[in-house]
């Protein structure tokens, strides 16, 4: 009997612990619950030695709270995810380091990044990394410390591993005049389109004020809908900075300034062109003998639309390829590294993207981001914006809704300011 009494007390002891501190709009950001659930996810216990709450919008709340493990695997599983909710080691001391010994290739036990903000600590002091995004590495060198893909790791980069020295900072709901009033995160074909509009402009002309770049990632689905000249006008208006596409908006865009058809199919009146089907070859055959999409604008060839607009306004585009693409047009990036790179190149400075019926580049550019971008997904299939904000993009606000109809009433709205 007592030996079976010791084997439960055994049990119940939680050897292994943690002193953690986290700080920000811990309450209504719902972030101290999710600190408290992670622990007893993970088989905790936690004991808060100090919480005092922020009185302000701008002040934080604070707290300091004691984790206990049954297992050191237990433990650091668990301090992985607290970590990602902002929770950093009392007294953890500098980021361990170590040289990859060879290209593309990191220690095994190395920190893949969030899109959170994030700071190291180095030589006792904390630094902000650079060039925050997710699923990256951490390097610190004399330069400082910043985020490095897998693919630019180099031999001898000193990349941060385990979990010391590390300090996340989620970002926190909006308690200001500027937050979204449909930014939670939830997706419904039941919210006022108006509504979303109303919001959507807000945040353009704020981020305008700013001098942070409005960027526009669009797919086909634009040239199908009518959305073609409430995009233009809003390009011409100088309300967008920069255009990510693919070949076919590109393509569709230009077929309807041509020829009057999308896919083949006319917008006057929606009735099949006869040998439509050849149109969207006809369009590309076009921009080749011109030269290129800007050659084709300045030779006259091509006089209006959203590849038109760009040129006019001077703006830059990047449009990257895909296996089912044809032609592709002059200008398209066949090689996704390197698409990768004039996206990701792009996108530095923005302070919104509005995703415009693109799924796979929306996913593309949300991996991209980090987590202080806001990001407007707009589609008719309320999976889209889900599987933005599914694949790690929190920020991510989907508006169900057709995307014609969304940009003439965003461009109106912005319009009449």
């Amino acid at each position: 009997m007592p030996e079976r009494m010791d084997r439960q007390a055994h049990s119940l002891e939680l050897p292994l612990s943690e002193v953690v501190e986290a700080q920000g709009h811990l309450i209504d950001s719902h972030i101290m619950e999710r600190i408290f659930d992670t622990v007893v996810e993970f088989g905790g216990r936690f004991e808060v030695e100090q919480f005092s709450i922020g009185r302000t919008n701008s002040e934080p709340s604070k707290l300091r709270l004691k984790v206990e493990a049954p297992s050191q695997k237990e433990l650091e599983q668990m301090m992985t995810q607290l970590l990602g909710l902002g929770c950093t080691a009392v007294d953890s001391g500098d980021a361990e380091l170590k040289r990859a010994d060879c290209d593309r290739c990191a220690p095994d036990d190395f920190y893949s990044t969030t899109n959170q903000r994030t700071l190291v600590r180095h030589k006792g002091q904390w630094h902000e990394v650079a060039n925050q995004r997710m699923d990256a590495m951490i390097v610190v060198d004399s330069e400082g410390a910043r985020c490095r893909r897998l693919r630019d790791i180099k031999a001898g980069d000193p990349i941060v591993v385990g979990m010391k020295g590390i300090r996340v900072v989620p970002e926190a709901k909006e308690r200001d005049r500027f937050a979204f009033a449909f930014m939670s995160n939830d997706i419904s074909s039941e919210r006022q389109v108006e509504t979303a509009v109303e919001q959507t402009a807000a945040i353009v002309r704020q981020v305008r004020r700013e001098g942070k770049k409005i960027v526009a990632v669009a797919g086909p689905v634009v040239v199908h809908t009518g959305g073609v000249e409430a995009l233009s006008r809003l390009i011409r208006d100088g309300w967008i900075d920069v255009l990510l596409a693919g070949n076919a908006l590109a393509v569709h865009d230009i077929e309807a300034a041509l020829l009057g058809t999308s896919l083949g199919v006319r917008a006057s009146d929606g009735r099949l062109e006869q040998h439509g089907h050849r149109n969207h070859m006809r369009a590309i055959n076009a921009i080749n003998r011109a030269g290129g999409i800007k050659e084709a604008v300045e030779k006259g060839v091509l006089r209006k639309g959203v590849m038109y607009e760009c040129v006019r306004a001077g703006i830059p585009f990047v449009l990257a390829g895909s296996l089912r693409d044809d032609g592709p047009l002059p200008g398209v990036i066949t090689d996704m590294n390197k698409a990768q790179d004039a996206y990701a190149a792009q996108l530095r400075d923005a302070g919104v993207v509005l995703c415009l019926s693109s799924m796979l580049h929306s996913i593309a550019v949300g991996n991209m981001l980090p987590a202080w971008v806001k990001i407007v997904c707009v589609d008719i299939n309320p999976a889209v914006p889900t599987k933005v904000s599914d694949r790690g993009t929190g920020q991510a606000v989907g508006v169900v809704t057709d995307v014609g109809l969304f940009l003439g009433l965003l461009s109106s709205k912005l319009q009449k300011q």
